[in-house]
């Protein structure tokens, strides 16, 4: 979890990941709760806040129009939100006061969430009911969701316990922990709309006077969608592409073998094209100019850390949970462990499915990862 907010430990290397380069069009400028910053014709940012290390969201609100319900020949003019917050009363409050302050007596007329974490998705069934509104998003993060929202995430429980002892977390009192956050999910999710829209790769949305093409990204969340208005250089890029932190990209129990880091550079070249003009509209930091510098950055700052391990396990095979301090130089907290474990199982799931690194399970059930001699 751009997810929940304590997922973005990988940004070990700031000063390389937040370049100079970047450029913020809009200076220090942040809206404050319950107002918002028209960023370009029909676009408005929304800042929220998160009870998290990470302490904000950046929601966006888009002026939309859709046809009647109960008169299909009538255009209802109104709004277009994407991504919600974590469902809790602040969070509920400050879209109060975006009602009032900021939606001019408009109607949300639909809610789109990029993916399905708890900071861009807790509140869309409170928003759904609210305004009577569908919910739009991929098929797999809203099954992702539904799942997640009954209990059964990635978040807590045995099968999650189980799958860090076996990359070598062995304490019994921190896993304790984790054992117990098997409702962590529900707890900021409390529901899901019963329906939704699909939205689908390559899709195109029009939102309003705006037609927005959809790009799915993988590694993070299941099917995350940013969209892209190609003609007014507008891309609103979720939890992808961030402009001064590195997104959380990690294995989960449900997939001990997967990819996600791979699957995550390799989602980062379908942005790659944008010009330096596109300013990119992302769900944690500024507003920014620069994409195809940003994306740069984030393949280097990962390809560093793949080499530090490839260096750390050259002496002897180690297991994911030993090589925490190769890629974190700070201590970590519980919650902060699970996600940085899953971090470094992605980067030596990378390395070992490459050929780069073998990947050995001991007779003591955890599994270690080498170079090859």
């Amino acid at each position: 979890m751009s997810t929940l907010p304590p997922d973005r430990v990988m940004s070990t290397s700031s000063a390389r990941v937040d370049g100079p380069t970047l450029h913020y069009p809009l200076g220090e400028q942040l809206p404050a709760t319950g107002a918002a910053i028209e960023v370009a014709p029909g676009v408005f940012w929304l800042r929220m806040g998160l009870p998290f290390a990470l302490n904000h969201i950046n929601l966006w609100l888009l002026r939309d129009r859709l046809p009647d319900p109960a008169q299909p020949d009538v255009l209802r003019e109104g709004w277009t939100a994407v991504d919600c917050g974590i469902d809790n009363p602040a969070t509920r409050q400050a879209w109060q006061g975006v009602e009032a302050q900021v939606l001019q007596g408009l109607p949300i007329l639909r809610v789109l969430a990029t993916h399905m974490h708890p900071d861009h998705m807790g509140l869309a069934h409170w928003m759904c009911e609210r305004w009577q509104a569908p919910l739009w998003m991929s098929t797999s993060e809203y099954q992702s969701a539904l799942l997640a929202c009954s209990g059964l995430s990635n978040f807590g429980g045995a099968p999650t316990v189980a799958f860090f002892k076996a990359h070598g977390w062995q304490q019994p009192e921190e896993l304790a922990q984790v054992q117990a956050r098997v409702g962590y999910y529900p707890s900021m999710v409390p529901q899901i709309p019963g329906a939704y829209v699909r939205l689908m790769a390559g899709m195109q949305v029009r939102i309003g006077e705006r037609v927005w093409q959809c790009i799915s990204g993988y590694g993070h969340s299941p099917e995350h969608m940013a969209l892209l208005d190609d003609q007014q250089q507008l891309l609103i890029s979720g939890d992808m592409l961030l402009p001064s932190i590195s997104t959380n990209v990690s294995v989960y129990a449900m997939e001990p073998d997967g990819n996600p880091l791979q699957w995550f550079l390799d989602s980062l070249e379908k942005m790659a094209h944008l010009p330096g003009t596109t300013l990119v509209l992302p769900s944690h930091g500024r507003p920014f100019l620069g994409a195809t510098t940003r994306i740069a950055q984030l393949k280097l700052h990962h390809a560093e850390r793949l080499a530090e391990l490839l260096q750390a396990c050259r002496a002897q095979a180690c297991c994911a949970h030993e090589l925490l301090p190769v890629l974190f130089k700070r201590s970590l907290d519980v919650h902060q462990t699970t996600f940085a474990l899953g971090e470094a199982v992605a980067h030596l799931n990378l390395l070992w499915l490459s050929g780069q690194m073998r990947r050995e399970r001991g007779a003591d059930g955890v599994i270690r990862f080498s170079t090859h001699p």
